[in-house]
């Protein structure tokens, strides 16, 4: 049985090394002085292999990560940014298909709206009539509730969030800090969607960018990573160096990416999916046929009949 991607050796980090084939396997050569020493990779029980700064990697190590179903992410230091992404030809399409189903269902899609907006706000009692313009009303009421909290408790006056690129230099402490904060949690998620084979621009409450589905899924972590650490940083003179160093720092406590995996993969499975029906891959030995009466029919096949 293939390994899930949220198994604890699903997502593997590397910097400052080179990746390379050998006979045995996929290794990481790391340079300790006049010598070099060896890691082998398990690259049969890996979902992610996250390439950070100063790795270089060959093309047989990618062919044999590639064989492995393994997917491989170009990303910044500690994974917080992400560049780019290298799907294995196996990788399920089981979760794109789900999340594409529920995005071009008008009802689903808002169903699923509303699912993160409760579990952004755990004690939230929505109504069932609730619309999405409401919905982004009470979320934005929130987030003003939550602001002015931090606020007091770092003893700071009124905050207002700003995002202005073009006076970046303008700006306060906390609001370079969040902006320097929430890139790195993009990032973070935005691996993680890949690694799923989820597309990151079909999302449900953002739309129009090609990371929308990564805004949606990033806001449901910020009320308890980037924004208290952005308050916590306002009277720093480097804000935004110190928020990417210390949501680096701070990865290894939250273990976010397995958890990113979790909760996405429980707002895409309909609620009526028994839990022996779940399953984090759904992994096929065939490519399957479409068939707008029959639904999905197996390849391999000839149709065309016997007298044909």
């Amino acid at each position: 049985m293939l390994p899930r991607v949220a198994d604890s050796l699903s997502f593997l980090y590397l910097d400052m090394v080179r990746v390379v084939q050998d006979d045995t396997g996929v290794c990481a050569q790391i340079q300790a002085g006049d010598r070099t020493d060896l890691v082998y990779l398990p690259t049969a029980a890996l979902s992610c292999l996250l390439l950070g700064p100063g790795v270089s990697i060959t093309t047989p190590a990618l062919t044999t990560l590639a064989r492995h179903g393994t997917t491989v992410v170009c990303v910044g230091a500690a994974g917080v940014r992400t560049y780019a992404g290298i799907l294995p030809d196996s990788l399920t399409t089981h979760w794109l298909e789900l999340q594409t189903t529920a995005w071009t269902d008008p009802d689903r899609r808002l169903h699923i709206a509303r699912r993160m907006y409760e579990m952004r706000f755990t004690d939230a009692d929505l109504p069932t009539t609730v619309d999405l313009d409401q919905l982004r009303g009470m979320e934005g009421q929130r987030m003003k509730a939550l602001y002015k909290i931090l606020a007091q408790q770092h003893g700071i006056g009124r905050f207002r969030r700003n995002y202005h690129p073009d006076q970046w230099d303008t700006q306060d402490p906390v609001n370079l800090a969040l902006s320097a904060a929430n890139s790195c949690l993009y990032g973070i998620v935005h691996a993680a969607l890949l690694a799923l084979g989820l597309s990151p621009a079909l999302g449900f409450v953002h739309a129009g960018t090609q990371h929308a589905f990564v805004y949606d899924i990033a806001d449901l972590y910020k009320a308890e990573t980037t924004l208290p650490l952005a308050f916590a940083l306002h009277q720093s003179p480097h804000p935004e160096q110190e928020a990417r160093r210390r949501f680096r720092d701070n990865l290894r406590l939250l273990r976010l990416l397995p958890r990113i995996v979790r909760d996405t993969q429980h707002l895409l499975t309909p609620e009526a999916t028994t839990a022996a029906d779940h399953s984090e891959r759904h992994d096929v030995d065939m490519v399957h046929l479409w068939d707008p009466k029959k639904g999905t029919l197996p390849a391999g096949v000839n149709y065309a009949g016997g007298d044909r």
